[in-house]
């Protein structure tokens, strides 16, 4: 069978069932105002939730990098071989200190560190309990370990301790794994209950903090900073450096002994070459500004308040997020394409979530805010939604 006789009909399925997906194309820098697929807008999709990923002051930095002797872009190959630049090893410390933790370990992306975490540590016999609204990689991950995935109903702690009682009495280590802040309905993760479970059961709690850091907390240290929580040496942190940090990669985080057991086991880390070490000189001034951001922090969730409380005057069915992540529930994924695309033309940017992202019969807007977006910006797409809302009925 040829490989367009098994496929084409998938991909015709696909288009019929509103669900084809296609990359829009950037013409502009990442900001609030941008050019996608020729169209200037108000970009409402971005992750870059700090307005970093435009920074002139990162761009500065580079540009003066650039000129010196002791750096290059490609970092030529793995960290075990001659990949392993002082600007990887100094962001590391620089990561850890930020956390408080013993150390941290970067890697190409979060996909990589999801996997990498989940397939050293989690051996056969063991259980992987996740959330069932986990990030794709984060079920990926579980799925090509050796252990038992059980998967618990979303945030309920009820659940998530009948099974950690069962993994105790099949003498299972267990493996609580969640997001931090959940990607698609902008929810965060209970983690003062987690954590207190996973002390009661001795089990480990790894959690994806991509939509966490830079955003929640003191400094941007996240989720466990925004319940006044610390990691202990049974915690594992993942983050990600493409969304507040507005540059590219990612880091796992925890004890000592955790990052040495992954610089020597971990084989998405073993395998794959260095990130360039201007990305991680990047990053080292990323990490500046996240942690002196807490204005624009103020200033991201007076943003989040202004969309809620406008959403909620027109009646759109609204996710219980208190984050940056506000998606707009419309059900079938022909309406959210269709809302979409109109607010495209109306010159906003606002991506359409649907199945298998999302659950069937879930499709949504997945408006994500920014602290660079004016209340101007954002009374323009509501009052673009209100118009939208008065067609429909």
């Amino acid at each position: 069978m040829s490989i367009e006789k098994r496929f084409k009909p998938l991909l015709e399925k696909r288009e019929h069932d509103f669900l084809y997906r296609r990359r829009p194309l950037v013409f502009s820098p990442q900001q609030p105002v941008m050019k996608i697929n020729g169209l200037d807008c108000i970009n409402f999709s971005s992750n870059d939730y700090l307005g970093l990923a435009n920074h002139p002051q990162i761009k500065s930095n580079l540009q003066n990098a650039l000129n010196k002797d002791d750096i290059s872009y490609g970092s030529g190959a793995a960290h075990l071989v001659t990949g392993h630049h002082l600007h990887h090893h100094l962001l590391e410390d620089e990561l850890a200190d930020w956390l408080g933790v013993e150390r941290a370990l970067l890697f190409s992306t979060g996909y990589m560190a999801n996997l990498a975490v989940q397939q050293t540590l989690m051996q056969a016999g063991d259980t992987i309990l996740a959330d069932k609204l986990n990030h794709a990689s984060l079920i990926d991950g579980a799925q090509l370990s050796a252990a038992n995935l059980k998967r618990y109903p979303h945030l309920n702690m009820q659940a998530l301790e009948r099974r950690l009682q069962q993994a105790q009495e099949n003498n299972s280590q267990a493996m609580i794994v969640t997001d931090g802040v959940f990607s698609m309905d902008g929810d965060i993760a209970p983690l003062a209950q987690m954590q207190q479970l996973a002390q009661t059961y001795q089990a480990w709690l790894f959690v994806d903090d991509a939509h966490g850091f830079g955003c929640l907390g003191k400094q941007g240290k996240g989720s466990f900073a925004h319940f006044g929580l610390e990691p202990d040496k049974n915690t594992i942190l993942m983050g990600t450096l493409g969304k507040a940090f507005g540059t590219s990669g990612a880091f796992v985080a925890g004890s000592e002994t955790l990052i040495e057991t992954l610089i020597q086991f971990a084989r998405p880390y073993i395998y794959t070459t260095a990130m360039p070490q201007l990305n991680a000189l990047a990053i080292r001034e990323a990490l500046k500004l996240v942690k002196d951001s807490d204005a624009s922090r103020e200033t991201l969730q007076k943003n989040i308040t202004h969309f809620r409380d406008g959403a909620m005057k027109l009646g759109l069915d609204l996710w219980p997020s208190e984050t940056a992540i506000q998606p707009v529930l419309l059900g079938s994924s022909e309406l959210a394409l269709h809302w979409s695309d109109t607010l495209k033309q109306a010159g906003f940017w606002v991506s359409a979530i649907r199945p298998p992202t999302v659950p069937k019969n879930q499709a949504r807007l997945r408006v994500t805010l920014s602290a660079n977006h004016s209340s101007q910006q954002i009374d323009k797409l509501l009052s673009a939604l209100k118009s939208i809302q008065a067609t429909q009925s």
